[in-house]
């Protein structure tokens, strides 16, 4: 029997999850019988779409969804590992999305308003998962955001497995830059070396590119790393360039 993972969205309007379903990775895969992907309305579970949400306890301004339809639909569900979208949750990384996607059955609860009832947290929820320090005005954005990153990491998801391996993070880096035709283009070249067929020397420059751009543009992606030898000797000569490219001028300011 093939490989097969189920993803659930408990959500208050599940048809903006819709659209997502029938382009690229995720339609190829949902088509393969590798994914199957349940909506559970809230509105349709709830007794009715007027008893989604209550006022807080404590008073303030917003809405909290309540309790009761959010076990019922968690139930409806038979199981699984359940996420919530939460800004104080853990953040997503490429790291995590391989942990997840070990999980056969996901359930991810998407929160509107000022949030869920915090006892279905305490006592439903396996991970509480945040997509970044921003606000959103619905939780099924960031599933969408979820569902396309573990998608990738299913089988036969990607028609280039080689590709998807190089994504930047999937090294924890960043990835090099590409090019393509022309040659020439508004009088910037592309670099000799990718025109010279010689695949070590490419290789190296790739990883030298990549380890150059993390250091410039995500520097804290570096404190994680375990660095190869190569690599830590590549760091160190970009890191004498950059200095000798800033000078002395930019000394003491």
């Amino acid at each position: 029997m093939s490989e097969k993972w189920i993803f659930d969205f408990i959500a208050i309007f599940p048809e903006l999850i819709k659209p997502f379903l029938e382009v690229g990775p995720l339609k190829k895969v949902i088509e393969a019988g590798t994914l199957e992907v349940r909506l559970f309305d809230l509105k349709k579970i709830a007794d009715s779409p007027k008893q989604i949400d209550d006022y807080p306890y404590g008073g303030g301004p917003g809405m909290v969804i309540k309790p009761e339809p959010l076990k019922r639909a968690i139930e409806k569900t038979g199981g699984g590992y359940v996420i919530y979208f939460s800004p104080q949750g853990d953040r997503l990384t490429q790291e995590l999305a391989h942990r997840l996607i070990e999980k056969r059955h996901i359930v991810f609860i998407c929160g509107r308003y000022k949030g869920v009832d915090e006892r279905i947290v305490e006592k439903y929820v396996d991970l509480e998962l945040s997509i970044g320090d921003y606000v959103l005005s619905a939780g099924e954005i960031a599933g969408i955001v979820v569902l396309d990153v573990l998608s990738r990491l299913l089988p036969d998801a990607m028609g280039d497995m080689d590709s998807a391996r190089t994504d930047s993070f999937e090294s924890s880096l960043l990835d090099a830059p590409y090019y393509t035709r022309p040659r020439e283009f508004e009088g910037m070249e592309v670099p000799e070396v990718l025109l010279s067929g010689n695949h070590k020397l490419i290789e190296k420059w790739r990883k030298r590119e990549a380890l150059k751009r993390t250091l410039l543009k995500r520097p804290d992606l570096l404190e994680n790393i375990d660095l190869s030898p190569e690599e830590k000797k590549l760091l160190e000569e970009i890191i004498k360039e950059v200095l000798a490219h800033e000078g002395p001028h930019n000394k003491g300011n």
